[in-house]
C-alpha cells in the first residue's frame, strides 16, 4: 500500500484553503491579523491536510464515513481549543463566537470535498478495533485511566512552563483551579481520548509502530498547527512556550492511548472482524 498520496494530499489542502476563504467570507472574524498571515494559514492549512490524507490513505474506511472521521478529528481539536480559549482569555478582544462559527462553517464545506478527494480510497483489509473484544467495564476503565493521563500530563508540563508565562497570566483573570480540572477531565480530556482512538483505529498499527504513528499526528494537529502561526493575543514568547508544552505533553498522551487502547502484536483481525470493522 502507498502510504503518502501526494496528488490527494494537495488536493485536500486546497479544499480546505478555499472553504476558509469562503468561510471568512461568510462568517467574517473581526481581528488583527498577523504579519504574513496567508503565508502562515496556507503552511498550517497543509499540515492538517497532510496529516490527515496520510490517516486517510491509512485508513480501511472509505466514503463518507471516511471524510466524516477526518472533518471530526480537525474540528473537534479546534473547537475544544476555541472553547477553553474564551474561558482563559475572557478579557480578551477575541471574537469567539465569531471564531467558533466560522470554524463550523469551514469544516462543513470542505466534508464534500474530502469525500471526493480522500474517500474513495485503495482496498484496505480491516482493521482491529480499539472496543474489539472488550466489556464495556474494560472499556469504561481505559477511558477513565486515559482522560486521567491527560489531565496528569496537563498539569505537569504547565508546572515546568510556567515560570515561563506567569507574568503574561498575571494580566488575564484565570479560571479557577476546580474550573480548570472540570475543563479537563469533562472536556478537553475526553474529546482528545475519543480524537486519539479515531487515529488508532484508522492508523491500524501495532503497539510501538501505532503509538510513534499517533503521537505524531495528534500531536502535529493539536499542537504545531494551531500555535505555529503567530497572533496578536499571545506574545511570541508565550506562543513558543506553549508550542514546547502542548507538543510535548500531547505526543506523550497520543502514544499512551494508543498503547493502552491499540492492538496488541500478533492480534489478527478476525473474518467477523473485517466484514463487521466499525
Amino acid at each position: 500500500m502507498t502510504y503518502f498520496k501526494v496528488d490527494k494530499i494537495v488536493l485536500g489542502w486546497l479544499a480546505l484553503v478555499a472553504a476558509q476563504v469562503i468561510s471568512g467570507i461568510v462568517v467574517p472574524i473581526h481581528a488583527v491579523a498577523p504579519p504574513n498571515a496567508l503565508e502562515w494559514m496556507l503552511l498550517t492549512d497543509f499540515l492538517v491536510a497532510a496529516v490527515l490524507g496520510i490517516v486517510a490513505v491509512r485508513s480501511d474506511w472509505v466514503g463518507w464515513k471516511l471524510a466524516l472521521a477526518l472533518v471530526t478529528i480537525a474540528l473537534a481539536i479546534n473547537l475544544v481549543d476555541a472553547i477553553e480559549g474564551s474561558i482563559f482569555l475572557k478579557h480578551s478582544e477575541i471574537p469567539w463566537r465569531s471564531l467558533i462559527l466560522n470554524m463550523c462553517v469551514t469544516y462543513v464545506l470542505v466534508l464534500p470535498l474530502w469525500r471526493y478527494i480522500f474517500g474513495g480510497g485503495e482496498a484496505v483489509p480491516a482493521h482491529y478495533s480499539p472496543f474489539a473484544q472488550k466489556s464495556a467495564l474494560s472499556a469504561v476503565g481505559k477511558f477513565a485511566v486515559s482522560d486521567l493521563s491527560y489531565l496528569a500530563l496537563y498539569f505537569t508540563a504547565g508546572t515546568i512552563i510556567f515560570p515561563f508565562v506567569k507574568h503574561f497570566y498575571a494580566t488575564q483573570t484565570l479560571p479557577s483551579y476546580g474550573t480548570i480540572v472540570i475543563l479537563q477531565l469533562l472536556l478537553r480530556g475526553p474529546v482528545f481520548v475519543l480524537v486519539c482512538l479515531l487515529l488508532v483505529r484508522m492508523v491500524g498499527l501495532s503497539r510501538w509502530q501505532g503509538a510513534f504513528a499517533v503521537g505524531l499526528a495528534f500531536t502535529i494537529l493539536s499542537g504545531v498547527a494551531p500555535l505555529l502561526m503567530p497572533n496578536p493575543y499571545f506574545p511570541d514568547y508565550v506562543r513558543w512556550t506553549h508550542f514546547g508544552e502542548v507538543t510535548s505533553s500531547n505526543f506523550v498522551f497520543g502514544c499512551l492511548v494508543s498503547l493502552i487502547w491499540g492492538k496488541p502484536k500478533g492480534i489478527a483481525a478476525t473474518p467477523r472482524q473485517m466484514s463487521q470493522a466499525a
